[in-house]
């Protein structure tokens, strides 16, 4: 049986449908003192595949009390699917002192399942902090599957260069088009981001911005910004993972971009297309 964290319950009913494997109802409640509970009164099988996005550390327990509420109930083997891996790309400690947060985060979740499966993690080697068998699976391809048809001599970005693979994937499967990157520099003391176009030719085309997650949208708002100042046809923003905190939305379109698409690993207005197909794969 499937179990849906609050967090991921449009995936895992899609997931469900694609598997065949029942969905089973959980609940979600919090204490008057602010603990949560999560449960699961109608499961009933030998295996659960627990499904759940930990965006928030809201999330990241009720992730776990579902691991425990299966094993409670009798599950032989627990299955657990993360679509976004929240503190992944923590994945060193940057100053001394500070944790390496997406090995705390893996080594909890591993507490309580028997094998992993991620989605598009930021970094490859977050898998390797997981005390159990982990897969990671790539969803990038679909980003392709939302875009207009008709784009005009399509330019894909990736706002880095470790991006650039990603707009790779996704205008192979569009097919047609060139890719490129920016150049981003970070300050780790300040956390400002810098941009800077590269030299690829954009004006009077269309250009999709791809990257893995687009969180404050404030390095895809200078980026998309740079491409108006040179001249760039409708500009597409499109990511495996929709974090999109605060005013993130605003940000994108206060710098002029078309349209938002992301997946539902984290699920928003963006999500236009489903990782469940690729998830299936892996299970």
């Amino acid at each position: 049986m499937i179990l849906s964290g609050s967090t991921s319950q449009a995936l895992s009913a899609a997931l469900a449908a694609e598997t065949g494997e029942s969905l089973a109802v959980a609940e979600y409640d919090r204490f008057p003192d602010g603990e949560l509970l999560a449960s699961v009164p109608t499961f009933d099988d030998n295996r659960a595949v627990v499904v759940c996005a930990t965006t928030s550390s809201d999330a990241h327990l009720e992730l776990l009390q579902l691991q425990d509420a299966a094993r409670e109930a009798g599950a032989a083997e627990i299955v657990t699917v993360v679509p976004y891996m929240g503190y992944s790309r923590q994945d060193s400690a940057f100053k001394p002192g500070q944790p390496v947060s997406a090995r705390a985060v893996a080594r909890a979740i591993s507490s309580g399942t028997d094998r992993v499966v991620l989605v598009t993690p930021h970094e490859e080697s977050v898998a390797d902090f997981f005390e159990v068998p982990c897969e990671s699976v790539d969803a990038s391809s679909l980003l392709a599957d939302p875009l207009p048809d008709d784009l005009d001599e399509p330019l894909f970005l990736g706002p880095d260069e470790s991006a650039q693979e990603l707009a790779e994937r996704v205008r192979d499967v569009y097919g047609a088009g060139d890719t490129d990157y920016f150049e981003k520099t970070r300050d780790y003391d300040t956390g400002e981001v810098s941009v800077r176009p590269s030299d690829a030719s954009v004006e009077n085309r269309d250009v999709v911005v791809v990257d893995d997650i687009i969180a404050t949208g404030s390095t895809m708002s200078e980026a998309v910004g740079a491409l108006a100042d040179r001249g760039a046809n409708d500009v597409f923003a499109t990511c495996v993972h929709p974090v999109l905190t605060g005013n993130a939305r605003t940000k994108l379109a206060a710098a002029g971009i078309e349209a938002v698409y992301g997946t539902d690993t984290v699920e928003r207005d963006v999500s236009a297309v489903s990782v469940a197909p690729v998830v299936a794969d892996a299970l």
